[in-house]
C-alpha cells in the first residue's frame, strides 16, 4: 500500500503538479475551459487569472476521497489521531492501529479503528458479514457475526469510520477480529467523504 501512494506521488502527481502548480488549481482551470457561443466569438475573453487560496489538509483530503476514493496525501486516520490527542477527544482511546494489532499474539480482547472500506455478506457465509477497516498502517479484516449484525443493524451499514471492540484471532497466518461492540464515529470525519466498497 505504502509502495503504491509513493509510486503515484512519484510518477502521477508529481509531474503532472509542474503544469498547473497542484492538482486543485489545474481542476479550477479546466473548469473554466468551454467553448466559444457563436454570439460570444468576437468578443476578447480574456480574464485575469485568480490567486486562489491553498487548500487545507482536511480539505484536499475530502476532495480526494470524493473524486478517486483514496488520497496521496496523509491518511485521515493519522490526522483523526493527532487531533483527538491534542482536543482530548475520547474516540480512538485505547484503539490499536494496524501495525501494531500484527505485532499482538492472537486470542486477547482488542479495540481497533479504521475507516470502512468493505463490507461483504456473502450467501454462503450463513449470515456472517466481514468487514475491512483501513488506517494509516495497512487493513484489518473483521468478522461480525448475524446476532451482532442484527443489534448494530444501523451503525453496521451506515458508518464510515468505525470503533470495533472485540477479539483478536490468528490461525495459520491469518489474523482477524472477530467483534463484540462496535461504535459508530464517522462524526469525527466532519465532512471527509470516504467511500466503502460494499460487496452483497
Amino acid at each position: 500500500m505504502r509502495f503504491a501512494r509513493s509510486y503515484l506521488q512519484f510518477h502521477i502527481v508529481a509531474p503532472l503538479e509542474g503544469l498547473a502548480g497542484d492538482r486543485h488549481r489545474a481542476r479550477w482551470a479546466t473548469a473554466g475551459v468551454e467553448a466559444s457561443l457563436p454570439l460570444f466569438s468576437e468578443v476578447d475573453s480574456e480574464e485575469a487569472s485568480l490567486a486562489l487560496p491553498a487548500i487545507e489538509v482536511g480539505e484536499a483530503i475530502k476532495a480526494d476521497y470524493a473524486t478517486l476514493g483514496t488520497t496521496l496525501g496523509p491518511h485521515p486516520m493519522s490526522l483523526l489521531r493527532q487531533r483527538c490527542r491534542v482536543e482530548g477527544i475520547r474516540g480512538l482511546g485505547g484503539v490499536v492501529d494496524s501495525r501494531r494489532l500484527a505485532e499482538l499474539p492472537g486470542d486477547i480482547g482488542v479495540a481497533i479503528a479504521g475507516l470502512v472500506v468493505g463490507r461483504q455478506r456473502p450467501g454462503s457465509a450463513k449470515g456472517v458479514t466481514f468487514l475491512t477497516l483501513e488506517d494509516e498502517f495497512g487493513m484489518v479484516n473483521v468478522v461480525v457475526w448475524p446476532h451482532l449484525a442484527v443489534r448494530y443493524r444501523r451503525v453496521l451499514l451506515e458508518s464510515r469510520l468505525l470503533r470495533v471492540v472485540g477479539k483478536l484471532e490468528s490461525q495459520a497466518g491469518v489474523r482477524h477480529v472477530i467483534a463484540r461492540g462496535l461504535i459508530d464515529l464517522t462524526g469525527l470525519l466532519e465532512g471527509l467523504s470516504t467511500r466503502s466498497r460494499d460487496f452483497h
